[in-house]
């Protein structure tokens, strides 16, 4: 059947495959075009070129090079690795499936259908060695659209291979991925400007175009519309393109973004600076429970219905000194030391002269993977910020952290890596679509800080945007996906309607198991509406539930 396949395309194709490799396309290289027939999925990451250097969290590097996990919107708490760090959700996520929402198709599926591979290494500066790789289905099968995968963490590899590159494909899009330009962590950066740009905004950019081109050959005509679909790194690469080049997507999916870039890390920093310093003031994971537990009985009810979900965790006044020890460390308590730990973790970061950096995490976090457990030193992903970019110093001490000076100096150096303009009125313009979704159990990015950049976007251009915009806080939602409740969304499928049919969504359906296990349904409604319960009927089930 596969080469059934590759003879269709052969016919019907205005560039055959093979031919593609010929294709001449200012400073590009193609390496490889190939048929490749249809096949079972590989095993994850089996053909990702990266490093699997950073975990979202903390943690040290696991080293530059070496073959990174491939895929990126899948969405679930960090996994450690560079290269699964933060990507797209697209269909279940790349760019890291750390962070990867779920944009998705049909994950079930477990093959990789027939399909016309293009690989090829870009050369925009002197410096730049950004790897790509262009997946193109048979003529008779291409739906006429084309979907980026996005990068998590520090990019370093080809994160959609392993999961959402396939399942695009199996949808019927022409689907492309790179590695932002390196392999590994951030080690890239230091005496290399030019690759820090390929990172920050110019390797998407530079990948789109000339996949568009390629397109164009093979098909005898180019792309009728065109998606990006990022999530944690792959959200702030959605939102760069939003603002820096307007016209390359008609659609466009950012879920969690890991933005800005620098703040985060300055935050993360902040925290563990503070946390870390002292052992005592650790709390372990049976005492985070307990903590969870807390908040949960605190926090649950405020939505008008209590079912072990927090849906508005703005509207929580919880303060962890509730479970203060009064007779000695006890495990159904915390300590002073522990107290303040908790605090800070909900607390914003902010400059000694009271100025934001970043909002704190949002209650409903705990139980997750977090710098509450403690640690002896930052994770690569923050901590190569600031020796990298900041100090351009491998051997910077990160106890001599100041958030006064530091994230400002890291701004002089790379501030083009922040994708923090709220002025998207290009992209509007443009006819594009973009659809921002955030799990307000993320342990990784602060969830509140999503809905501030949406917040500031409707401050600059007016308090009614919908037309073209919409947030999506999903409740329970770990970073880009999972956990218990209706976590699993088809963000992308939802945003290719709106921008395709013009069907906006007034509400997109969520479904999962509930914390005893039992299946269930809920809306997922556009900020700041709130899925509320009608009075009667099933808690479990979609139906009985209104955005309001």
């Amino acid at each position: 059947m596969g080469f059934a396949f590759a003879a269709l395309t052969v016919t019907l194709a205005a560039t055959p495959c093979e031919n593609l490799k010929s294709v001449s396309l200012a400073n590009t290289t193609i390496t490889i075009s190939e048929f490749v027939p249809e096949a079972l999925q590989e095993a994850e990451g089996a053909r990702g070129r990266g490093g699997r250097g950073d975990s979202a969290r903390g943690g040290g590097t696991r080293g530059d090079g070496g073959r990174g996990r491939g895929d990126g919107p899948r969405g679930n708490p960090p996994r450690g690795d560079g290269g699964r760090g933060d990507g797209g959700r697209g269909t279940r996520g790349d760019g890291g499936r750390g962070p990867g929402a779920r944009g998705r198709g049909n994950a079930a599926a477990s093959f990789v259908p027939a399909h016309c591979r293009v690989v090829a290494v870009l050369r925009p500066s002197p410096d730049s060695e950004i790897n790509m790789e262009l997946w193109l289905p048979p003529a008779n099968v291409w739906n006429g659209k084309f979907q980026v995968v996005g990068n998590g963490a520090w990019g370093g590899s080809i994160q959609g291979l392993g999961s959402t590159m396939p399942e695009a494909l199996r949808l019927g899009y022409a689907t492309g991925g790179h590695d932002t330009g390196h392999r590994g962590g951030g080690g890239f950066a230091l005496g290399h400007p030019e690759k820090v740009v390929d990172f920050a905004y110019r390797a998407v950019h530079e990948m789109t175009v000339r996949s568009k081109a390629l397109i164009k050959a093979y098909y005898d005509q180019g792309p009728r519309l065109s998606y990006f679909n990022g999530c944690s790194g792959g959200g702030r690469q959605a939102l760069m393109e939003a603002q820096r080049y307007p016209e390359d997507f008609d659609g466009i999916l950012a879920g969690a973004p890991a933005n800005p870039h620098i703040d985060l890390h300055a935050s993360d920093m902040a925290k563990m600076s503070d946390i870390f310093k002292d052992p005592e003031s650790f709390i372990p994971a049976a005492k985070q429970d307990v903590l969870a537990r807390a908040v949960m009985s605190a926090c649950d009810a405020l939505d008008g219905l209590k079912d072990n979900l927090i849906s508005n965790p703005m509207a929580c006044k919880f303060d962890p000194a509730i479970l203060l020890c009064t007779a000695g460390d006890r495990a159904d308590c915390l300590t002073a030391k522990q107290v303040s730990t908790a605090r800070r973790n909900y607390a914003p970061t902010k400059t000694s002269s009271g100025e934001l950096i970043f909002p704190g995490m949002s209650f409903g976090v705990e139980g997750r993977p977090s710098f509450m457990t403690g640690g002896t030193a930052p994770g690569g992903l923050q901590l190569d910020t600031f020796r990298y970019l900041a100090h351009q110093d491998r051997n910077w001490d990160w106890r001599t952290f100041n958030i006064d000076t530091d994230p400002t100096l890291a701004k002089k150096n790379a501030g083009f890596i922040d994708a923090a303009d709220p002025d998207l009125t290009r992209f509007k313009e443009h006819g594009g679509k973009l659809l921002m979704y955030h799990g307000w159990g993320d342990p990784a990015i602060a969830p509140e800080n999503t809905v501030n950049y949406y917040s500031s976007v409707l401050a600059t251009m007016g308090s009614s945007q919908d037309s073209w915009m919409r947030l999506f806080m999903v409740p329970n939602m770990g970073h880009c996906g999972r956990g218990d409740g209706p976590t699993d969304v088809d963000f992308f499928s939802a945003l290719d309607t709106w921008r395709d049919k013009g069907s906006a969504p007034d509400s997109i359906l969520g479904s999962g198991n509930n914390a005893a296990g039992n299946p269930m349904t809920r809306p997922i409604c556009p900020f700041p509406q709130l899925a509320t319960y009608k009075g009667s009927g099933d808690v479990n089930k979609a139906a009985n539930f209104a955005c309001r």
